[in-house]
């Protein structure tokens, strides 16, 4: 159920009062989420036809893989569709399944087995392919998803897993990130190969003109280039010792990340060479250096030759880059993603956190953060614990939407489920409906899932053709 228009002259706490009402005796059938008063009576120029209804967000969890404590990477694919990994890290033996988003079921269906897919099943021993971590690079071409998985989920005789305790291990040792090649359209997967043995992969960028992949491997953070014509990889360097959590691509080809203390690194491929920027990213000088200011998520504006990134460290800092501006481009500090705080009380990197970052039609860019009343409030409290329970009501993650013109931004939407605290959001996507999906991530309140963002019609038909994003 939908309210098409709004009368003028009416106020935003009447509409909000209305639309409650609805909600009360529809129950499920119409959802209120939020309501952005002030752009009830004012929008920017840009939007200003818009009628800003709040949207609708939907949770879908892992019904079928309640073992499932992280969804990892969400994508577009190649069909239009979107893809989304439900992970399993925590459990010895557990193991990575691709889902997709069913519109006519209106439900999450899984695809794909990544241990049965990889022929790496859990009864090996080895680590195991628990998860697909920011590394869905779809090919329109070809309507193939590329997908490569990452480690951290122990063997099925062990409690836990450790990359450099277990590096030389014959038996439990990773065997290394594999890469599936999906057909969407045929529904099956053509063919793997492991990308670089013992390591797992951070993330994964895709270059349709030169037909490679570029990843970072963890532990080592070192950065890969593979083939997809010759099926081969080669070692193009180490960044440093904390991964940079995305790539990125820049209109000449070139591939972007960071290094540990905030600096941005860049790979050309027409010089063969890595360079790193001279100034560090954004972030908080009362109290960091740069130290692990590292690149957390990035999306190209859909029509500016500038990109749009979040660091990944408590008070992560919004930014944009201007690739081609001067040698290493221009960027400019959009502030703290998050809100303030007393930066007296230590708060860590996954309670005061920013991400999903996607486009919608109505060009507008939508990421989202978290939000807490409590300044102690934690993200992985148990769902059975009292505890637990209360912080649900303490720290939540919350929608924005900001303007590229103005820069302004505003709160449109909060993020909610029955299971627990939703504040940690990994990847965002846009369908070809034009509907926003966010994956999410808490280890300890399962089974975790997908939030679909149905906007206004308005909003969904918008003026703007968002490009596929090709890194994860």
């Amino acid at each position: 159920m939908a309210v098409d228009r709004i009368l003028t002259g009416v106020g935003a706490q009447d509409i909000e009062a209305f639309l409650r009402l609805l909600q009360k005796h529809f129950g499920t059938y119409f959802t209120v989420d939020y309501l952005p008063q002030k752009t009830m009576h004012a929008a920017s120029t840009r939007t200003k036809e818009i009628t800003d209804m709040p949207p609708t967000i939907t949770w879908y969890p892992f019904v079928d893989y309640p073992e499932a404590d992280s969804c990892w990477s969400l994508s577009t694919g190649p069909d239009g569709r979107v893809y989304a990994a439900a992970c399993c890290e925590g459990l010895p033996g557990g193991i990575a399944k691709i889902s997709r988003y069913n519109r006519e079921t209106d439900r999450l269906d899984f695809l794909l087995d990544m241990g049965e897919a990889t022929d790496d099943l859990p009864e090996s021993r080895r680590a195991t392919q628990c998860k697909i971590h920011y590394s869905f690079a779809p090919s329109p071409e070809d309507d193939i998803l590329y997908m490569a998985t990452h480690l951290s989920g122990p063997p099925i005789d062990l409690p836990r897993y450790s990359p450099w305790h277990f590096w030389n291990d014959p038996v439990h040792c990773f065997r290394g990130a594999a890469l599936v090649a999906y057909d969407t359209k045929r529904e099956e997967t053509l063919w793997w190969d492991t990308i670089f043995p013992k390591e797992g992969c951070r993330c994964m960028l895709h270059d349709p003109d030169r037909r490679r992949l570029y990843a970072l491997s963890y532990p080592r953070d070192h950065l890969w280039v593979y083939d997809l014509k010759k099926r081969t990889s080669r070692d193009l360097g180490r960044i440093g010792s904390v991964n940079a959590q995305a790539l990125f691509l820049d209109g000449r080809g070139r591939v972007w990340t960071s290094s540990d203390d905030g600096r941005l690194v860049r790979y050309d491929p027409e010089t063969d060479r890595l360079t790193r920027s001279p100034y560090i990213l954004p972030h908080d000088e009362r109290n960091q250096t740069g130290w692990h200011s590292v690149l957390y998520d990035a999306v190209a504006h859909p029509v500016e030759p500038c990109v749009y990134g979040v660091t990944w460290i408590a008070g992560p800092r919004l930014f944009r880059l201007w690739t081609d501006e001067g040698e290493w481009g221009r960027l400019e500090d959009l502030g703290q993603a998050t809100q303030e705080r007393d930066l007296s009380v230590p708060m860590d990197t996954f309670t005061d956190h920013a991400g999903g970052l996607v486009f919608a039609r109505d060009g507008m860019l939508y990421y989202t953060a978290s939000r807490w009343t409590n300044p102690n409030a934690r993200w992985d409290m148990p769902a059975e614990s009292g505890a637990g329970r209360k912080n649900t009501r303490q720290l939540e993650g919350v929608l924005r939407r900001l303007d590229h013109e103005t820069l302004e931004r505003e709160d449109v939407g909060v993020f909610e489920r029955p299971e627990g605290i939703s504040n940690y959001m990994s990847r965002g996507a846009i369908d070809s409906e034009g509907d926003l999906f966010f994956g999410m991530v808490n280890h300890s309140q399962k089974p975790n899932g997908v939030f679909r963002v149905e906007l206004p019609r308005e909003r969904k038909q918008g003026r703007v053709d968002v490009p596929l994003r090709m890194w994860g």
